[in-house]
């Protein structure tokens, strides 16, 4: 599967952003999915992850209740909704996923997904 991102931008503090993942060249459903970013000097960490059903997701504790991250099977994409930014979010945001025949399962490791799509850039300001 080949993914592309895009909605990456300049935002202010506080402000939102939506992401989107758009998949080719497989088999949607069968993939779960996460977005994975890495700020500057850090180590990359799971923001959030989403099962095969959506019946799943996963949120680091640092985007819990301002991500959302759903995904639209027909239209073979996923977002990641983002609210009351803060400078801590700017990063590349990259979506990954992994082949799954388990409906329920999410990976919270950047390590375990085994597809990735470009990144895109999130800048905060202030």
């Amino acid at each position: 599967v080949q993914l592309q991102a895009s909605g990456g931008g300049l935002v202010q503090a506080g402000g939102s952003m939506r992401l989107s993942c758009a998949a080719s060249g497989g088999i949607f459903n069968r993939y779960a999915l996460g977005w994975v970013r890495q700020a500057p000097g850090k180590e990359p960490e799971v923001a959030a992850a989403i099962s095969r059903s959506s019946g799943n997701t996963y949120y680091a504790d640092s985007t819990k209740g301002r991500f959302t991250i759903s995904r639209d099977n027909a239209k073979k994409t996923v977002y990641l909704q983002m609210n009351s930014l803060k400078f801590e979010d700017a990063g590349i945001y990259y979506c990954a996923a992994y082949q799954t025949i388990m409906t329920g399962t999410i990976r919270t490791r950047p390590s375990e997904y085994d597809h990735w799509g470009q990144g895109t850039q999130v800048t905060v300001s202030s």
